[in-house]
């Protein structure tokens, strides 16, 4: 496990409003730290003055110190790594989280087209032959997406493309990668 409470944004990181917008940022910062090309991460959500009151060591642990506490109100923890070959949609059937989790979040890298492109999408191809036709398209993008969500309902996104690799070009909003946020928000079922 990894707290994300110990990396500071980036100077250009845009103040976020909202304690999950902050945790989604926060974690789209890590993640872009790391560089691309990297395997899809998943992390709780936990409140973090409920993290220091009720888990003080582990606080400590994982770097969230009383200031922390009163700046934040959500700590990003990093779990164990995804298992290989087995596809998202599968793995994240099989999470269930404990009480003290009060959302998660998952980072992924994918390729994306415009809406322009949709129009030309060949008929009937598999999704290992529309994954194929994607990454040969002209107009393919790399991006980064992070999707957060919490037990209430709560969703925040921020997309981050490969080209514009910059924390100022985060796009953020609840309802940029819908079908990924439902299949987290699934997961406290």
């Amino acid at each position: 496990m990894l707290s994300m409470s110990n990396v500071s944004p980036s100077p250009g990181t845009p103040m976020a409003a909202s304690p999950l917008t902050r945790a989604c940022l926060e974690i789209d910062e890590y993640a872009a730290g790391l560089g691309w090309d990297r395997p899809a991460r998943l992390f709780a959500l936990v409140d973090t003055a409920r993290l220091r009151r009720q888990e003080p060591r582990l606080a400590h642990q994982l770097g969230v110190d009383a200031d922390d506490a009163g700046r934040m109100s959500l700590t990003p923890v990093e779990q164990d790594e995804l298992p290989a070959g087995m596809p998202l949609d599968k793995f994240l059937g099989t999470i269930a989280w404990p009480d003290a989790v009060v959302g998660c979040a998952l980072t992924v890298e994918r390729l994306m087209l415009p809406p322009s492109a949709e129009a030309a999408v060949p008929q009937g191809l598999s999704d290992k032959q529309l994954a194929k036709w994607v990454a040969a398209h002209p107009e393919r993008q790399e991006v980064r997406l992070t999707v957060a969500v919490l037990r209430d309902g709560s969703r925040e996104s921020a997309v981050r493309l490969r080209e514009k690799d910059s924390p100022t070009e985060v796009l953020t909003g609840a309802s940029l990668v819908p079908g990924l946020a439902e299949a987290l928000a699934a997961t406290f079922s």
